[in-house]
């Protein structure tokens, strides 16, 4: 997953004109007292590190605060140079300089949103608080600019007669329709509702975060008996030992002040975890789900059935702010004149509708949740076999699914994941693939300062050996890390700006113990490559706009390359180069990869129904009608929305629960969570593209670098990709690469 800028933000992260904030009005104090912004402060000028790299050696958390405010501030100053300036409007002198502007909150937010989500703590999240509003009210100041607005327009409305090239013909439209989007048309009181509608949603987005960032941490299963975690292996108990020292926070339900002992098992941003396929004790299964299952539901919500809990247990609970969350977003909706959240924000979508989205996400559902049908009866069956005599459940399905698995495929894990230690996968396998498609190389920098020690950065050099990007890894989980896997940036590129990009990989896989490899699933082989595939569609961006730059594009197309790139993960030429024995360096067995591909559309009609879950339970959130918004109860409409849905089905929960489900609360997918499947449709009709014109060649990359990942959002993304196609996408290469079809022979 990719944290792409929505609505476009890196015009200086968010386009500020610092005198419009009521500042006054923003609940959040500022933090304790902090230095005076000026030549100390590390943002205070590029860094002269090489790309502009961030000088994390030199960054404090006390410099955050006043960098932002003073970038703020020093961003007013030149929007309101521009929307006064006496000349007519340009396009140089409106849409260029706003394009040049805000360079310093540019440098700050940037680094800001990454260590925030990837190293955060108490010092850091008192300035997201503090500063959350305030940057949510700078964004509104400037499209709500009504004089902004109207030269914007006057160039909007000239545009055919001002022989402007294809790209700036494109920032013209897309600023123009973001600013209408953004509510530039609205009258002045209704402008100042809009205002304070963002910095409330703001506020609330934070919160959730906070909220969850804590529940996810004291939501980990803690047990002092080595019995519990029977079936795990010595490396994992290691791991689990380990991660119960480093842990600081005190259990779920445990009063505060308690230490912890023994082993821990974290949680990841999924409903279902996976030390669930092997741990033998249902109890500690049931646990650990439950701990997954309610880890933002602690507290006594109304209408809720748990009562008689402690203080302390309601302070990580989302539900009411995530019920505020989505009647505020319908009643914005309701303002800018759309029936529902989705109508408005699909609009700059390939699906353009939520009907569209909808129609799409229905029309899988039969296939899947028939598939997944079948693969319950074939567990249960196995469970009446071992005379389990119980019916199966959520925390049941990944233990005996494994069984099942082996038994159809004779593979475990722990057979596999000795051919995958991180650093053969990153260096034989991500770097090789790309390398045989695009030419670049790779060389690791040690001179580079990051943001925490298992952080490590790679130049990244063109094919004629020219600089390319700065490329940072951060692989490990920590307590202070948001949950999954992202992408983002610190440097945009720009060719108006002279900037080459600087691109970051976040993820969360187990840190193994002192002196043991780092060994992953094949899941997380497919993490590394999908967050590489984001990486790579920054890398190679080609674009005059930073605004228009990279990932910068609709969130139904952003995951097109990034998934796309997880198909060079089982492709044999790159296989066979990085899935290599950490003790011996031999090659997997043949007769080994051969079951692990035919394992891989195992299980296709679960995984598939918990993503078709997730994807509605979010669409139904943000089709809330406008004209009602009511404060909906997050227990009942979830279920209630399932069942329409036909997705609530006891033993498939969706892949992430409202109360957890961080994509659409405060990751900018709102509305667009099936976005992973749409793109999943354009992804695996372009593998089909390559297997049917020669697969992992030069020729290939470099026309698929030209034409699709070079051109960020400079091109209507359906024209672009269709012209790269040579036609429409199909359904049938999704089916068949999920194995839902009669033809799995991928």
């Amino acid at each position: 997953m990719t944290h792409p800028h929505f609505p476009r933000v890196t015009r200086a992260c968010i386009l500020a004109a610092a005198g419009a904030l009521s500042v006054g009005t923003l609940a959040a104090q500022a933090p304790s007292a902090r230095p005076a912004f000026g030549p100390s402060n590390p943002f205070y000028a590029p860094s002269t590190l090489p790309f502009q790299a961030p000088p994390f050696d030199k960054i404090k958390d006390t410099d955050y605060q006043p960098a932002l405010d003073a970038g703020i501030a020093q961003q007013q100053q030149e929007i309101d140079a521009i929307a006064d300036n006496p000349a007519p409007p340009t396009f140089a002198n409106t849409f260029v300089a706003l394009e040049k502007s805000g360079r310093l909150l540019d440098r700050v937010n940037l680094v800001f949103n990454c260590v925030t989500g990837a190293n955060t703590d108490d010092e850091l999240q008192k300035v997201q608080d503090y500063e959350a509003p305030r940057l949510a009210a700078a964004q509104d100041a400037i499209y709500l600019n009504a004089k902004l607005f109207a030269r914007v327009k006057t160039i909007y409305d000239q545009r055919a007669s001002l022989h402007l090239d294809p790209e700036s013909l494109k920032l013209v439209a897309w600023d123009y329709m973001e600013f209408v989007r953004s509510g530039a048309n609205l009258s002045e009181a209704d402008k100042e509702k809009l205002k304070q509608m963002d910095e409330e949603e703001s506020s609330l987005e934070n919160t959730f975060m906070t909220k969850l960032l804590a529940a996810n941490k004291d939501g980990a299963f803690v047990t002092s008996h080595a019995s519990a975690l029977a079936g795990l292996s010595a490396a994992q108990m290691a791991e689990a030992a380990q991660a119960a020292q480093a842990h600081q926070s005190t259990a779920a339900g445990d009063p505060p002040g308690s230490t912890k002992q023994g082993w821990l098992i974290p949680l990841q941003n999924t409903t279902q975890q996976p030390d669930l396929a092997e741990l033998t004790d249902r109890a500690t299964r049931h646990a650990i789900y439950d701990n997954s299952w309610n880890r933002a539901e602690r507290g006594d919500y109304p209408g809720s059935p748990r009562t008689g809990l402690r203080p302390w247990d309601d302070a990580n609970d989302t539900r009411s702010t995530i019920a505020r969350l989505a009647q505020l977003r319908a009643q914005k909706a309701a303002l800018l004149g759309y029936p529902n959240y989705a109508a408005w924000d699909l609009t700059d979508q390939m699906a353009k509708t939520p009907e569209a989205a909808i129609h799409f996400v229905d029309a899988l559902v039969p296939a899947a949740t028939a598939k997944a049908a079948s693969e319950a009866k074939e567990i249960q069956a196995l469970i009446d076999s071992q005379h389990g005599g119980f019916t199966l459940q959520p925390w049941d399905w990944e233990f005996y699914s494994e069984q099942v698995r082996k038994a159809k495929y004779d593979i475990d894990e722990s057979e596999i994941k000795p051919y995958f230690e991180l650093n053969s996968v990153l260096q034989n396998g991500v770097f090789y693939a790309a390398h045989r498609l695009y030419g670049i190389t790779f060389k690791e920098r040690h001179d580079i300062p990051v943001y925490q020690p298992d952080v490590r950065v790679f130049e990244v050099f063109d094919a004629d050996s020219k600089p390319l990007a700065l490329f940072y890894c951060d692989y490990f989980k920590r307590d202070n890390k948001n949950g999954g896997a992202w992408m983002d940036v610190f440097v945009n590129q720009s060719k108006l700006l002279g900037t080459l990009p600087v691109i970051y990989n976040v993820a969360n896989f187990q840190k193994p113990a002192p002196g043991q490899p780092a060994l992953l699933t094949f899941d997380d082989v497919t993490t590394m490559f999908h967050e590489f595939g984001h990486g790579l569609h920054g890398m190679f961006a080609d674009t005059k706009y930073a605004s228009l730059s990279g990932t910068q594009v609709a969130r139904d197309f952003v995951e097109f390359p990034s998934q796309f790139n997880e198909h060079w993960a089982s492709y044999p030429e790159v296989f066979n180069h990085y899935a290599r024995n950490w003790k011996t360096g031999a090659p997997m067995p043949a007769a080994l990869v051969a079951k692990l591909k035919k394992s891989q559309t195992f299980n296709q009609g679960y995984l598939l129904t918990e993503i078709l879950a997730a994807a509605a339970l979010d669409l139904d959130w943000h089709t809330i009608p406008s004209a009602t918004a009511p404060l909906e109860n997050p227990d009942t409409f979830e279920v209630e929305a399932l069942e329409k849905d036909h997705l609530w089905i006891p033993y498939v929960p969706p892949r992430y629960r409202s109360s957890y489900f961080l994509h659409i609360w405060n990751e900018g997918y709102q509305a667009g969570y099936y976005a992973y499947l749409w793109t999943e449709m354009l992804d695996d009709n372009a593998f089909a593209w390559f297997e049917n014109h020669g697969g992992l060649t030069r020729a290939n990359g470099d026309r698929f670098r030209q034409m699709i990942l070079s051109r960020g959002n400079t091109e209507d993304l359906e024209k672009m990709y269709e012209a790269w196609l040579g036609g429409k996408p199909t359904i049938q290469p999704m089916l068949k690469f999920r194995g839902l079809t009669g033809d799995s022979s991928n």
